[in-house]
């Protein structure tokens, strides 16, 4: 009788990734990632992976999240592009040194900052959007001239896939690698030493990975999220803004997204018309039942949707929803959902909701928005809508958060010459255009000097005359290194 032979899958261990690590370390050493040539000409790959393959990576994300296609594009697929020719365009300008100014304390010299690449970095990737997220700081690693090791999220599957194929077709798999798989791995990963961490997912994982980093006193770029909140003040465009918050929330992602907003605030007296806008302009968007709309994406797995209706079933909440809350379980779908002052002590109010709830909080005056919002921890984005300077003045001077916009949401992410990041427990370092090059880079300080002009002053033995040299030199007083130079004392 034959015997079926049995295929195992290759285990990714500790012992794998140490011996992975070190051939990307042989591969950096040599110096080939250090070159004009090989980061522009990887970054032409990128880019070329998202035009010849864009039907592809649509597939992978409907399969994952039934993203719509419109979403898949602009939102990932347009924005890696973009990031992508920017950086190719930008690279030679980005590496080339930045003169600095020297003091008359070294004269004569000259100094420049030199941005050179920190060596072999991990990037950790988010399911949310799972083609831009993992590849987006992957074009800064690179750019700065780094060896890479891209770990997808397990939770999207088809896009991890797609992404190992692609990147092993295209990239130098000398300084380029994708490793799939879920905690194990990642475990694996995170016990070797690496020259920067960069992870965009949760808190709780977040100090997972900053607790590893630590051992090695290995930096990191976390990416978190938070609840961001929306500040909608009365007197402005109520069918623009609620259009607005809608596409924010709902058309990223079905609120799938780290920089959705969260909850809303509002006077008590303009709460009615604010609902009566969003329930309109939500069924202009996606129909009488969007449980059967195809531009709004599914929950990305049974866990989160159980999470999700937890929140919505707690007790102290479910009486709450005045629009939405229908659900399609064995399609993993929520309709969009919306409730009136939920209480501050519920579950979603406590947790970042990640899904299509979005309470309503109302406040007397819409200047106690802002003392609700700073009693919190400081969220990944804040938004307001008004039309009253002193508000938008107020918001940005006051409100801490990773990024804020005025009469508009999410947007900010599209800015190139932006810094995306947050701050607290929403993250830490940023990204984006050439915040993406300065992140996976060290800033080296260098001065250079001839033989000429060596001041005994600097040199033992010290004297009264060269500490008073000295003195005047730091002070700037002309007058004083005039008497130092010539032992006046002071009249």
């Amino acid at each position: 009788m034959d015997t079926a032979e049995v295929v195992q899958k290759v285990v990714f261990d500790s012992g794998e990734a140490a011996a992975m690590v070190e051939e990307l370390r042989a591969s950096y050493r040599s110096g080939k990632t250090m070159s004009y040539e090989w980061r522009v000409s990887q970054l032409q790959k990128l880019e070329k992976v998202t035009e010849f393959h864009e039907q592809e990576i649509v597939e992978a994300l409907r399969s994952d999240l039934s993203k719509p296609e419109f979403e898949a594009f602009v939102q990932e697929i347009g924005m890696l592009k973009s990031s992508c020719k920017l950086a190719i365009k930008q690279l030679k300008s980005w590496m080339k040194p930045v003169k600095a100014k020297t003091s008359i304390t070294t004269f004569p010299s000259s100094a420049e900052i030199v941005s050179e690449p920190l060596g072999v970095v991990l990037i950790i990737s988010a399911w949310n959007y799972p083609f831009l997220l993992s590849l987006d700081p992957v074009v800064g690693a690179i750019a700065a001239g780094n060896a890479v090791v891209l770990k997808p999220s397990e939770l999207a599957p088809a896009t991890s896939s797609l992404l190992a194929k692609l990147l092993g077709e295209y990239m130098d798999s000398s300084s380029v690698r994708v490793v799939e798989g879920a905690v194990a791995e990642t475990s694996a990963l995170l016990e070797q030493k690496w020259d920067k961490i960069c992870y965009t997912g949760n808190g709780r994982v977040g100090r997972i990975v900053m607790a590893s980093a630590a051992k090695h006193l290995t930096p990191v770029l976390l990416e978190l999220g938070g609840k961001s909140p929306v500040v909608v003040d009365s007197g402005i465009n109520l069918q623009v803004a609620s259009r607005r918050i809608i596409v924010g929330k709902w058309g990223c992602n079905n609120g799938q997204a780290c920089i959705s907003p969260d909850y809303i605030l509002t006077t008590k007296d303009f709460a009615s018309k604010l609902v009566d806008a969003l329930k309109s302009e939500l069924e202009n968007f996606y129909g009488k039942n969007p449980l059967q709309s195809k531009d709004l994406s599914r929950i990305v797995n049974s866990n989160h949707y159980a999470r999700l209706t937890k929140l919505l079933d707690e007790d102290k909440v479910s009486g709450k929803v005045i629009h939405g809350g229908e659900r399609d379980t064995s399609n993993l779908r929520i309709a969009p959902t919306i409730l009136l002052d939920v209480p501050q002590d519920s579950l979603i109010m406590q947790e970042e909701i990640f899904g299509p709830l979005l309470p309503i909080i109302t406040v007397d005056k819409i200047e106690d928005s802002f003392d609700l919002i700073t009693s919190g921890t400081k969220p990944l984005a804040a938004y307001l809508f008004t039309n009253n300077q002193k508000l938008k003045d107020h918001f940005v001077r006051n409100i801490s958060a990773g990024g804020l916009v005025i009469n508009d949401t999410t947007i900010h992410l599209a800015v190139p010459s932006l810094p995306f990041g947050g701050v607290g427990e929403s993250g830490m370092g940023a990204y984006h255009g050439k915040f993406s090059f300065e992140a996976f880079s060290h800033k080296k300080a260098v001065v250079y000097r001839g033989f000429s002009g060596d001041a005994s002053v600097r040199y033992p033995p010290y004297t009264k005359g060269k500490l008073s040299l000295l003195k005047a030199l730091v002070g700037g007083s002309l007058l004083g290194i005039i008497r130092a130079l010539f032992g006046w004392s002071k009249a």
